[in-house]
């Protein structure tokens, strides 16, 4: 081989699965962070809760596919999403200062993120390491929860509860 031919083992570009989602004072933020990540998102698969999604079509030309908005469902889409293992990253500008009436979903999908072992970003610097970090651009194989025994732990507890009730 020459300098330059591309190797027979060479590995196909990683495409992640990316979920973007971002609370209304962070909306400029997430705009920002990926206009200067631009050509690194450009090459992945992007969803997003409804007007983070268009706002990243709008202002960068991304290709988004956009879910319904937050507080309408669009967070426990995500999260259906990581549930199915669909997401590889999630991408979570929160607004810690703010109350949100739809709380409990934002609470639900971070849980989800944790228990699926999903690496999280909730704000401009996690998600700058997380995107620049080596292993964003090769094969990691992510560790899959095993959750038999908690699955089988909920059905015997949900069945005593129902011979109880009876």
């Amino acid at each position: 081989m020459h300098a330059g031919d591309v190797s027979p083992y060479h590995e196909q570009p990683i495409v992640r699965r990316i979920a973007l989602i971002a609370h209304d004072n962070k909306k400029t933020d997430i705009v920002e962070w990926a206009r200067f990540n631009r050509h690194v998102l450009a090459r992945h698969e992007l969803c997003a809760t409804g007007t983070t999604g268009q706002l990243l079509i709008r202002e960068l030309g991304l290709q988004v596919s956009c879910l319904l908005s937050g507080p309408l469902g669009g967070d426990q889409q995500i999260g259906a999403r990581i549930a199915d293992g669909q997401v590889d990253l999630l991408v979570f500008f929160w607004d810690p200062l703010e109350p949100h009436p739809h709380d409990p979903d934002v609470k639900a999908l971070l849980r989800l993120a944790v228990a699926w072992n999903i690496p999280v970003a909730c704000n401009r610097a996690s998600a700058d390491f997380m995107i620049s970090s080596p292993l964003f651009g090769r094969r990691y194989e992510r560790l899959q929860p095993d959750f038999t025994d908690y699955v089988s732990r909920g059905w015997a507890t949900a069945a005593a509860s129902a011979d109880q009730v009876a």
